[in-house]
């Protein structure tokens, strides 16, 4: 907490400061989003999963990082998925991939940590998402998945797959009603994003202010061995939301840690924060939660330690 009277006025002048400079970045992502939203994109998601299970793996986990699905946003979707007959291993990868990145974070990381660190999170995602859809696959085939989703996500008797979804309209604008769609998202990823940031800039000039240098550089340093696993592990209780941890890493970086630390820690929290495990956990039984979790740590721990031998 703000303990004295001249922090609180340098936190808020920090905090107004970082929101400004960053509010272009917010304004293009959330017009994006918004744009996506109203053209009826996400209808490209469900034909992703009709491929084979190789090649619907690859999709699933291309649109998990790309489309602009919140972690919740995807449970009406992958629950209606499931329930047609498609299985698990496409649809494990696109929940992996889904709450690593989306434009909107692409967007604001590259503001905020850089255009490489938003490439490679990107990458990561992908690759975390073949991760989890191949080691489901293999798992299927072995009968180790036969019973592993909750009755709400199970197949009807009568799927037959999903159906073709109607093509994105582009020139949303030409429609009132995907005019008003696009208004309505647009206000509601602002204020969503407004929030977080704002917090996330408080919290980060409290850190400037009474975090020692020395104390993450011994921590998460790159002298530290356990560095990444403590980031994976951290990255569990401690991570807030996709948006608030991109100032929480820049100034964690600032501060000595090593940007595949700082990778690491945004990968494991992604997959593990709360949204994003309720909204599986709400569909699969506990065999397949365990491999959902298994994945986001071991896909954000091997990221990281990748990076860092690259680098």
């Amino acid at each position: 907490a703000v303990t004295t009277e001249q922090q609180a006025a340098a936190s808020t002048l920090f905090t107004i400061d970082a929101f400004i400079n960053i509010l272009p970045f917010i304004l293009a992502s959330v017009a994006i989003a918004a744009g996506l939203k109203a053209a009826g994109a996400d209808n490209l998601v469900a034909s992703a999963f009709s491929a084979r299970p190789a090649t619907a793996i690859v999709m699933a986990s291309l649109f998990g990082a790309l489309s602009p699905f919140c972690s919740c946003g995807v449970v009406p979707l992958v629950a209606s998925l499931l329930v047609a007959g498609v299985p698990i291993a496409p649809v494990l990868a696109f929940c992996i991939a889904s709450p690593i990145m989306d434009p909107e974070m692409f967007i604001l990381t590259a503001a905020g940590l850089g255009l490489e660190f938003a490439v490679i999170k990107t990458i990561a995602g992908i690759g975390m998402g073949m991760l989890a859809g191949f080691a489901a696959l293999a798992m299927s085939s072995a009968g180790l998945l036969a019973d592993a989703l909750k009755p709400i996500a199970k197949p009807s008797c009568c799927a037959r797959g999903p159906e073709t979804p109607p093509p994105p309209v582009w020139r949303f604008w030409q429609s009132a009603d995907r005019r008003g769609q696009f208004v309505s998202a647009a206000r509601t990823n602002f204020i969503f994003l407004g929030r977080w940031l704002l917090f996330a800039f408080m919290l980060e000039s409290l850190m400037v202010a009474y975090v020692p240098d020395t104390l993450v550089a011994s921590w998460l340093g790159t002298d530290n061995s356990m560095a990444l696993p403590l980031a994976v592990i951290a990255g569990v209780p401690a991570y807030l939301n996709g948006y608030a941890a991109i100032p929480l890493v820049r100034s964690l970086i600032d501060l000595g840690m090593p940007a595949s630390t700082g990778l690491a820690f945004m990968l494991a929290g992604s997959v593990t924060s709360i949204p994003a495990a309720i909204a599986i956990f709400s569909l699969a039984k506990t065999r397949l939660f365990a491999l959902y979790l298994a994945v986001g740590g071991a896909g954000a721990f091997l990221a990281g330690l990748t990076w860092q031998l690259a680098g």
